[in-house]
């Protein structure tokens, strides 16, 4: 660049503009251009639809206009039509996209294109919600992810992305990889606000890294998928159920003091999934004749019955509901801490247009 500008200092005043127009402004509307197609996802959509020459024109005639040049035609070139850029889409517009496709009231086909053009997000077939407890890191995952809409609800940054096969997880895993984040099941686009309500749900379930409230035990250090907890999430799907049935299965461990009866329900959880008393000690680090002697108590309290399939199948689903609903019990007032933390730092519905507009990569 400063040698184009010696260039043009070097020549006769009568020539500066001709040497502005035909090696100043290509140079510098090309570096324009590349600038914006590295920090602007959008502005790449533009691109694909007039041509990296069109819109480098373009630029060049903004930069004209800019310095009063009336004809701003660019010498020696064939004049043609500016092209017309579409606006970039606004952050009201991506939000309200987001909030239609997540809701409770149904939106109409023609409804969801219009709000699909208003915000330049075209509509996927299939889509997973993405859910992350760390809203600071959101630019940054927005980024990454690069064509996803994003909101925050109750304390938890959440992004709708297209789902593009099972191929796609690994890429998906190495971007979120240590980031206390949930993804949600695929779903068809209708069904986006079921995929975000259990990766939200599940966030609840599983200790996040960092943050007020953490545990101080094991934490997420990668993403978790909704995929590979499909049983547990449909379990929870009514917790007044789910504590019927555990209360009717697991009635004789009552009577035990709550040091036995969580002993006794972690050795014949372990050993219904496992089956068999070796399995099970190694799970559980203990040796196989403390399993076999807490099974002969197991035994005693639930009588002949735990030799049937069905009693065995009832049994295990209860023993699962009681540590999920342990787990959301201990996790709950974490949450919530973590929410009033997070709003007392700033407020996180809505983000406001212009930090939305920058995660949204505007």
């Amino acid at each position: 660049m400063c040698d184009i500008l010696n260039q043009i200092w070097s020549r006769p005043r009568a020539e500066w503009t001709r040497m502005l127009r035909e090696e100043l402004l290509p140079a510098i509307a090309d570096l324009v251009v590349e600038e914006l197609l590295r920090t602007l996802p959008a502005f790449s959509e533009v691109v694909e639809r007039i041509g990296r020459s069109e819109a480098e024109m373009a630029v060049e005639h903004g930069l004209l206009l800019a310095l009063g040049y009336r004809d701003t035609t660019p010498h020696e070139r064939k004049p043609k039509p500016l092209p017309v850029v579409t606006p970039m889409p606004s952050a009201r517009a991506r939000q309200a996209l987001f909030d239609a496709l997540t809701g409770d009231r149904p939106v109409s086909e023609i409804g969801l294109a219009e709000l699909s053009r208003d915000a330049g997000w075209p509509l996927p077939d299939r889509i997973r919600a993405v859910v992350l407890a760390t809203p600071n890191e959101a630019p940054q995952l927005a980024a990454a992810l690069g064509h996803c809409l994003l909101s925050a609800i109750g304390g938890d940054i959440c992004l709708l992305i297209p789902e593009v096969g099972p191929q796609a997880r690994p890429a998906l895993e190495a971007i979120l990889r240590g980031r206390a984040a949930v993804v949600g099941h695929a779903v068809p686009l209708g069904e986006s606000a079921s995929s975000l309500r259990w990766a939200r749900r599940l966030l609840g379930l599983v200790p996040v890294r960092g943050g007020p409230g953490a545990p101080s035990g094991p934490q997420v250090e990668r993403a978790v998928f909704v995929d590979d907890h499909l049983s547990d999430m449909l379990l929870l799907q009514d917790e007044s159920l789910a504590r019927a049935l555990a209360a009717r299965w697991l009635r004789p461990l009552e009577e035990l003091t709550p040091r036995q009866s969580e002993r006794l329900e972690a050795t014949l959880l372990v050993w219904l999934e496992s089956g068999g008393a070796p399995e099970a000690a190694r799970t559980l680090k203990v040796h196989p004749q403390t399993v076999r002697y807490r099974l002969r108590q197991i035994e005693k309290l639930f009588g002949p019955a735990l030799r049937e399939p069905r009693t065995r199948f009832e049994l295990e689903l209860a023993l699962r509901c009681r540590r999920l609903l342990t787990q959301a019990r201990g996790l709950r007032p974490r949450a919530r801490a973590r929410a009033r933390a997070l709003g007392a730092a700033s407020p996180v519905r809505p983000l406001g247009i212009a930090k939305e507009a920058r995660v949204n990569g505007l």
